[in-house]
């Protein structure tokens, strides 16, 4: 079964995003079509980049490095969830993408926003071109949350039946994705 790798993109101590990310994490398990981890990167805990090379050399020296890198590789797919901040991605997701490149090749990702009246959407088209230009894959499928009208006070998902229908339909997509690009990861 290909792996599933869900990165909780907000390290705000007073996030929401690891209470979706947990939700998105249980959907994911009972969807069956992967075997899910959850990385937060909050507990990743990765510094501002800090490689002396670039990263598409694949010659990383710290140890941090190394341990993402390796828990990166081992995925087959991804879904970020991803908060919203002045209208595009946050920071700490950015940061986490750039530490690597062949790592995140020729793997689908799939997009959990969240946010105030765009619910991240807009986050989500700006993180696109990033995420083809690492030549990933980024699923048509997403799921949209807008914390006014699907989370309760303490940031847990409310509206379960709209979302789990659309988290179906992402992972979905990416388990088809992930199986058609499988023979691109094969070495030459």
């Amino acid at each position: 079964m290909p792996t599933l790798k869900i990165i909780v993109a907000s390290t705000r101590p007073t996030r929401i995003g690891r209470s979706i990310g947990d939700w998105v994490d249980a959907h994911a398990v009972r969807h069956g079509g992967f075997d899910v981890e959850l990385l937060d990167l909050a507990e990743v805990g990765l510094p501002f980049l800090d490689e002396p090379e670039d990263a598409t050399t694949g010659r990383y020296v710290h140890r941090h490095t190394k341990l993402w890198s390796a828990a990166i590789d081992a995925a087959d797919a991804f879904v970020f969830v991803m908060p919203e901040y002045n209208y595009c991605f946050n920071a700490p997701l950015k940061n986490a993408l750039d530490f690597l490149y062949s790592e995140w090749a020729h793997k689908p990702v799939g997009f959990v926003s969240y946010g105030g009246m765009s619910g991240g959407m807009r986050a989500v088209e700006m993180i696109k071109p990033v995420v083809v230009k690492l030549r990933m894959v980024p699923a048509g499928n997403a799921v949209t949350i807008f914390r006014r009208t699907m989370l309760d006070a303490e940031g847990r998902v409310t509206a379960h039946d709209e979302l789990a229908a659309a988290a179906d339909g992402m992972l979905d997509e990416l388990g088809r994705l992930t199986e058609a690009l499988s023979t691109m990861r094969v070495p030459a």
